[in-house]
């Protein structure tokens, strides 16, 4: 197998990975075969998974565009894959010009990619850590650098929670984080759901399936249980909703307009709450 020229050094490019099966799911092109090849085995079972990716990213937008509106210009993006056009530094900017981003992932693709789109960038940064480890990122030189926890922050957990599993202890490590967030922060957040998906659920499980097979384990979870996420913030209306749902108008992001059309951009969950 022939390494691409902007593959890292040392990484398997055997093995697939979450961000880069993501990455083809949005037509980007850090991908290898073996990453395409996971993606096309869970589009058999659900066929609309780019669909619902693509209304993940006009949430993700409508959000970062939300909290500049509320004064909120630093953003700390957990789980953030491989920067693609249109990512949180890039609208955040556009919205305010002195906005702070601190992207964070433990994927070293992401890590290394990320480095090389935001190098010479003073308002960005990246770290390499594990949601699981909250204080790690809390300690990280480049969190310390670029933003003031004494103010608030937008804390972005965009389709990452659903690769914890219960066992991992989610919740203690949102309430670790939140924990450390001055009030006024916002917490944005997506989750992959059964609710919402127009096919049955034994027949969506086969996506779940190829997840566990490439040792990434895909945890669907209730609205319900997803909300619980949301203790200790103030949930901003309308809510816990399917993407398309929280906040539609007024946006001009082409992605939004297509997303409602298709019945898949309905699955899974997004929302945003303020700490008091």
């Amino acid at each position: 197998m022939e390494r691409p020229a902007w593959a890292p050094p040392g990484i398997d490019i055997s093995v697939p990975s979450v961000s880069r099966i993501y990455d083809y799911y949005l037509g980007g092109s850090h991908n290898f075969e073996v990453d395409r090849q996971a993606a096309r085995r869970a589009m058999e079972f659900l066929p609309g998974l780019p669909k619902i990716m693509q209304a993940n990213r006009a949430f993700m937008r409508r959000a970062v565009r939300y909290a500049v509106a509320q004064g909120v210009t630093q953003f700390l993006d957990i789980g953030s894959g491989i920067p693609t056009f249109g990512n949180v530094h890039e609208i955040a900017r556009a919205a305010s010009p002195e906005a702070r981003v601190v992207y964070v992932d433990h994927d070293p693709v992401a890590v290394a990619h990320s480095r090389a789109v935001l190098a010479g960038d003073e308002h960005t940064g990246i770290v390499a850590a594990d949601l699981r480890k909250p204080h790690d990122i809390l300690a990280a030189p480049e969190v310390a650098r670029l933003l003031d926890l004494e103010r608030p922050v937008a804390l972005l957990l965009v389709a990452v929670l659903h690769f914890l599993e219960d066992a991992d202890d989610p919740h203690a490590a949102v309430a670790r984080l939140r924990d450390a967030l001055a009030p006024g922060s916002l917490l944005v957040l997506t989750h992959a759901s059964y609710e919402g998906i127009p096919l049955s659920e034994e027949v969506a499980a086969g996506t779940v399936g190829v997840y566990r097979d490439i040792r990434n384990p895909l945890v669907m979870r209730s609205g319900e249980q997803i909300t619980r996420f949301f203790d200790g913030f103030e949930l901003v209306e309308p809510g816990v909703v399917s993407m398309p749902l929280w906040q539609p108008e007024g946006t001009e992001d082409p992605d939004d307009a297509e997303a409602p059309e298709d019945p898949y951009a309905f699955s899974g969950f997004g929302g945003v709450g303020r700490k008091a």
